[in-house]
């Protein structure tokens, strides 16, 4: 078995047992001796617990027991420094000589010592800073299936602690306790923290990211667009100004969902004047998975190998996927090539009627694909986007992002549509180098018109709401 010593950081007589205990290990083949130091103001408490636990009577340090490990169950309790000179003059013959003065000293040395390593471990601990992760809209499904994405260490590095905070309303309370209690019984190594939260007024608190999950219920034949838009707008007014006030400046804000991903992040940005446009991207990437697993059902290979589908314009409205740069890798056919060979999509596609007819008019049902998912799709799309944010996107390859324009393509300023970017250095650029046809250009030019009506509305909403502020927050 082995022997266990605890007591008091500055008691004398834990320093004689430990002495003692020191030499009979060093000197005896089957001693071994387990030291347990605690802090005197922690004393008191910890040596109650132990002794209620193990039905012990003890009341001064050191409490020296042995553990018989070999038969499991409670330790059998020696007593204090007393019992255990007796127990080794009984047992082994070996008294202790040490004087008083010695002692003392002794007792000061390993207070000194417990007060430093304490002090190492509260270093460490301060210096792990968990990321920040808030999402909005918790309960979504799209979000149990994130948790663990984010969580595993492939979106933010296997040395990046996260901590991540759950906002929903008070209704959603315990399916969000349920999410908390789920994710801790899972032990992620990399989640410092995860809490559920429904006062709006602590949310998005020291936040580093936050991923906006809100949706409006569709049914067009109920409401009209206006008041769907009214809506998303209600909920951006109430969560820019928080986020301004509560998360850090460098926020960045992941908008995503199944409707008015442009007009989220728009309104966002509106609401929030000092919230840095780079900051604030929405997410197009579902759609793009799903026009690439349509093209490989076509051609009968794996989606990984199809790349640079581009996805334009309003992503959970009217958008265009456009193929014209799209590449096809791995792919079996009677021209052969290395793997990292790639292969226009539109020239290994011969029935070209099917792009004009069944591919471009899918894209109804792609949107209908993609807005039923359950959230494993939405969840990736999300993760994959964070991480080319962190780590970059693979060199050379097209990522499609709604994000703030600035004229590029020549599509209007002041709209978040959908483009073509490359992540770099924690950063975004839009490829503007990319040549794109008249076709294209003009299917731009509707887009774009979709997007500004949007936001008009959305403008009108707010003039309607602050007749005398509004200026400020539209200008």
């Amino acid at each position: 078995g082995v022997a266990v010593f605890t007591g008091k950081a500055n008691c004398p007589y834990y320093a004689k047992a430990e002495l003692l205990a020191d030499y009979l290990q060093a000197n005896l083949p089957d001693f071994r001796v387990h030291k347990i130091t605690q802090h005197p103001d922690k004393w008191e408490q910890w040596l109650h617990d132990i002794c209620e636990t193990n039905g012990w009577e003890h009341r001064q340090s050191p409490i020296i027991w042995r553990e018989l490990l070999d038969r499991g169950g409670k330790g059998l309790l020696l007593g204090g420094v007393n019992d255990f000179l007796e127990y080794a003059q009984h047992y082994y013959g070996i008294t202790s000589m040490m004087l008083s003065e010695e002692m003392l000293d002794i007792a000061e040395e390993n207070l000194q010592a417990y007060i430093e390593i304490e002090k190492e471990e509260e270093e460490i601990k301060s210096l792990i800073k968990p990321l920040q992760i808030w999402i909005t809209s918790a309960s979504a499904p799209i979000c149990y299936q994130l948790i663990p994405l984010l969580a595993n260490g492939e979106v933010f590095g296997m040395t990046t602690d996260i901590s991540i905070h759950l906002l929903d309303s008070d209704q959603f309370k315990e399916v969000l306790c349920g999410i908390v209690m789920e994710a801790e019984d899972m032990a992620f190594p990399l989640l410092h923290s995860i809490s559920a939260h429904t006062e709006i007024d602590e949310a998005f608190i020291q936040a580093d990211i936050i991923i906006v999950l809100d949706d409006v219920l569709l049914n067009c034949e109920v409401q009209s667009v206006g008041n769907y838009i009214r809506e998303v707008s209600d909920i951006c007014q109430v969560y820019a100004p928080l986020i301004e006030k509560n998360a850090k400046s460098e926020v960045r804000v992941i908008s995503s969902g199944k409707t008015f991903v442009n007009l989220k992040a728009m309104m966002i940005m509106t609401y929030g004047p000092s919230i840095k446009t780079e900051n604030v991207i929405a997410v197009a990437t579902s759609w793009e998975s799903a026009a690439k697993a349509t093209l490989a059902r076509k051609l009968n290979t794996n989606a990984a190998g199809v790349k640079d589908v581009i996805v334009w314009g309003n992503i959970t409205g009217c958008n265009y996927i456009d193929l014209s740069h799209a590449k096809l890798y791995g792919y079996n056919c009677a021209i052969w090539g290395p793997a990292n060979f790639p292969r226009p999509v539109l020239n290994m596609i011969y029935d070209s009627e099917w792009i004009h007819s069944e591919f471009l008019s899918a894209q109804n049902s792609l949107n209908s694909r993609v807005s039923h998912c359950v959230g494993m799709l939405p969840a990736h799309a999300v993760a994959t986007v964070l991480r080319y944010w962190y780590h970059g996107s693979p060199p050379g390859e097209i990522v499609s992002v709604g994000v703030f324009t600035e004229g590029q393509f020549c599509v209007p300023d002041g709209i978040v549509f959908s483009m073509p970017v490359r992540f770099q250095n924690g950063n975004w650029k839009v490829i503007t180098e990319l040549e794109i046809s008249e076709t294209t250009q003009e299917a731009l030019g509707r887009l774009a018109h979709e997007l500004i009506q949007e936001k008009l509305i959305a403008l009108r909403e707010i003039k309607e709401m602050h007749p005398y502020g509004a200026d400020e927050i539209t200008s």
